[in-house]
């Protein structure tokens, strides 16, 4: 391994540590702050599966006529992912795509999901995704964020698609989400449906997608410097939106709080 690559390797596990553990988690203390949360990460479930319908794409064969996968263990670990993102079991013992789980969870707790619904809405009549944010109102980290996950699943190679997708997304998430657990202030009675939410992102993603997808990069790259240079670039550009995303979140809470702490 040479000094470049040793120097994003070092980089990307300085800003994958940075983003498992940011403070935010901490500052989710009562229920506004909680709905303040969640009306600004549901873009951000919204935008991962941009994500994993470009790599179903690349992966498993989503076109007429059918022609068998070429690579069989990655359309199986895709098909895995969106079986259970598009429809996974929910408390109740129904089916519901984790979009959906995670608004039953916000109207749980009272959060306005008006904003993202509009914003579906605009995006299934085929109106822009950057028009669509401006429409909607969406706070502009929100925007920000969304539209440079939107440019790697359109515009990406599939290495930076992965990188995008394995350390922005699914080896961060179960990390992230245990955190969140840990340091939030809210009673999880209050919340049985965001807790399994979280819960089943910790089970998937740390058990089984995310070793899953870590395997199908070093099988993809096969050691390759451009790709895992690509791989790497892309996971360390999308850790910093999301820590970008965080930042400014943050910013938000801390400002309601003091709000209310001065009232």
């Amino acid at each position: 391994m040479n000094l470049v690559d040793e120097s994003s390797l070092a980089l990307l596990e300085q800003r994958s540590t940075e983003l498992k553990t940011h403070s935010i988690f901490g500052r989710v203390r009562s229920t506004d702050d909680l709905r303040c949360f969640m009306s600004w990460h549901v873009f951000a479930v919204w935008d991962f599966m941009s994500l994993v319908k470009r790599l179903q794409h690349e992966f498993t064969s989503v076109t007429l006529p059918w022609t068998p996968p070429t690579r069989p263990s990655a359309a199986r670990l895709l098909n895995d992912i969106v079986l259970g993102e598009e429809s996974d079991m929910t408390l109740d013992g129904l089916h519901a795509s984790h979009f959906d789980l995670y608004l039953s969870a916000m109207r749980e707790v009272g959060a306005n999901t008006s904003q993202i619904e509009h914003f579906v809405d605009l995006v299934r009549s085929n109106i822009a995704v950057d028009v669509a944010l401006r429409m909607v109102k969406a706070p502009e980290p929100i925007q920000k964020f969304v539209l440079a996950t939107i440019n790697s699943a359109k515009n990406g190679s599939v290495f930076e698609v992965l990188g995008s997708f394995l350390y922005g997304r699914e080896d961060a998430i179960p990390q992230m989400f245990k955190t969140l657990l840990a340091d939030w202030s809210v009673p999880r009675e209050e919340t049985p449906i965001f807790v399994y939410y979280l819960q089943r992102h910790i089970e998937l993603d740390g058990e089984s997608h995310g070793p899953a997808a870590t395997r199908l990069v070093s099988d993809l790259a096969q050691g390759n410097a451009d790709s895992l240079g690509q791989i790497r670039r892309a996971g360390i550009s999308a850790i910093e939106h999301r820590l970008a995303f965080w930042d400014a979140l943050q910013s938000e809470l801390v400002q309601r709080q003091e709000l209310v702490y001065a009232t």
